[in-house]
């Protein structure tokens, strides 16, 4: 029996809708209008715990004997799973214990309380709750609850590829699916393929969390070294094996998109359903609109999945932020603009009509100043280009900054300068579990051995917290600072080179 077999039947017999909703397919009209395609969209955000991931953990506990079940299960998660988990045995009126890291926002940690699940903090990654979730099996007798690599796990999420045919029985010409341990895309891909070869499935995927990817190009499952924590919930190191073995053979293309790219997905969501998508539920949307913009397609059926919504309320600055330049609404040049009066009534003036979002200045020497100006495009990257051909042709020197990654993150709201007598300044950019105590913890490993020439830090409202510091090391320490940053345990950047940093604050 081939692989599509063993899971049409899993899916079929799939025990979902004793607590799972069946979700809508909504025709996207803003979007096809402003696309010209078809565009749908699965809303597995309406779920009871607000994203699909109820269907596989209740699939797989309600298929265990009622003695093992008596004993109760267990999972490791962040966040989708974990509630998932709680709610369905919380229906079957087993225990359930959830190990989570001590960076899962409060919000979280309450959704599975309230489905009365016991709740213990270990670690600061998923991988530290994984590992003591499986020691507590041992220990409790208890079954462990994969988010992704089973069988039963897989089936259940793969009820949404049969909702999807039984909704749009016309032609598709692809779906597009959020990836992060596979479960979800190999559950589609195996009840789609084997009804509608036709179909394409292409997976989504975050740029910095690019696991399916990755195994798709070498062949075999790979181990990232880091991921991105930007779309937490697809932040995963390893596909699943299982999924893997469905995808390597059903999954067409995979698409790798940008933060900013993700965050202008979330805005289009909202305009759209006004529902405010998790980054992971906004990779669908993402990637479509890539595709869209590759093949210059029109007129065909492009499916995608809202596959979560549970946003953390102070994530939604960063993500409007990053929004307007993924949706290629705003551009970040650096001019440098003579330092004299009346200097910047004339730059505006050669800016024309253009909108100014932000306008960062700081004296450099006595002939020029350095400007970080944001500019609001309303068409886009033709439009931007445009314009700093234009300010050349008038002789400012500009630099394009829109891409540039401290620049945005940090740069941008960064009160600082140069500092001309400042001797030895390093410049570095850290990163650290989110947790109460976590920047003192940093400052005081810092210690006094160096001084700290500049500070920059901004909650982000996820699991990590980003700093940007300017430390003074001489060149005779430079061995033991490098000694330093290795025994610290943080993962780091060398921005010494970055060009923001050299026109706005060395």
């Amino acid at each position: 029996m081939n692989i599509e077999s063993v899971y049409i039947k899993k899916i079929l017999q799939a025990r979902v809708y004793d607590v799972a909703e069946k979700t809508r397919l909504d025709y996207a009209s803003n979007l096809s209008g402003r696309f010209d395609n078809n565009i749908w969209i699965k809303r597995e955000d309406m779920q009871p715990v607000f994203s699909f991931k109820l269907r596989g953990a209740y699939n797989k506990i309600s298929s265990l004997p009622k003695e093992i079940l008596a004993k109760g299960v267990i999972a490791a998660s962040a966040g989708n799973h974990a509630q998932g988990v709680a709610l369905a045995a919380m229906k079957l009126g087993i225990p359930a214990t959830i190990v989570m890291p001590k960076t899962t926002p409060e919000i979280k940690i309450l959704a599975v309380q309230h489905r009365q699940a016991e709740v213990i903090l270990h670690g600061t990654t998923y991988d530290d709750a994984s590992k003591y979730a499986q020691q507590l099996v041992k220990q409790r007798g208890m079954s462990y609850i994969h988010p992704y690599d089973d069988e039963e796990v897989i089936a259940g999420q793969g009820t949404i590829g049969m909702e999807i045919l039984q909704q749009h029985t016309g032609k598709i010409g692809s779906i597009f699916v959020p990836v992060g341990g596979g479960g979800l895309i190999a559950g589609i891909a195996a009840y789609v393929k084997y009804l509608r070869p036709e179909v394409k499935i292409i997976g989504v995927e975050p740029e910095d969390a690019a696991c399916l990817h990755s195994a798709m190009q070498a062949g075999e499952r790979v181990i990232l070294d880091q991921v991105g924590i930007f779309a937490d919930g697809v932040a995963v190191r390893q596909v699943g094996k299982l999924p893997f073995e469905i995808a390597r053979k059903y999954v067409d293309e995979v698409l790798l998109v940008s933060t900013d790219e993700i965050c202008a997905a979330i805005r289009d969501i909202f305009d759209e359903t006004r529902t405010v998508a998790e980054p992971a539920g906004a990779l669908g949307l993402a990637g479509l609109k890539q595709y869209i913009t590759r093949e210059k397609c029109s007129g065909c059926n492009l499916v995608t999945i809202t596959s979560g919504a549970n946003m953390n309320l102070d994530r939604l600055g960063y993500v409007v932020e990053r929004a307007e330049i993924g949706e290629q609404r705003e551009a970040l040049i650096a001019v440098a603009i003579p330092e004299q009066p009346g200097s910047f009534r004339q730059f505006c003036r050669s800016i024309g009509q253009h909108f100014i979002t932000e306008f960062n200045y700081r004296y450099d020497n006595s002939n020029e100043a350095h400007v970080f100006a944001g500019l609001r495009l309303s068409k886009g990257s033709v439009e931007k280009d445009k314009l700093v051909a234009k300010l050349r042709d008038k002789n400012y020197s500009v630099v394009d900054m829109t891409d540039n990654e401290m620049a945005k993150t940090h740069v941008r709201h960064l009160v600082g300068g140069h500092a001309p007598l400042l001797a030895d300044e390093r410049l570095y950019r850290f990163e650290f579990p989110e947790r109460p105590g976590a920047l003192s913890h940093f400052l005081t490993n810092i210690g006094e051995r160096w001084n700290i020439s500049l500070f920059h830090y901004r909650n982000h409202g996820s699991a990590y917290g980003r700093v940007l510091v300017g430390i003074q090391v001489p060149d005779m320490q430079l061995d033991e600072f490098q000694n330093f940053l290795d025994n610290l345990g943080y993962q780091y950047w060398n921005e010494n080179d970055n060009l923001a940093y050299k026109l706005f604050l060395n």
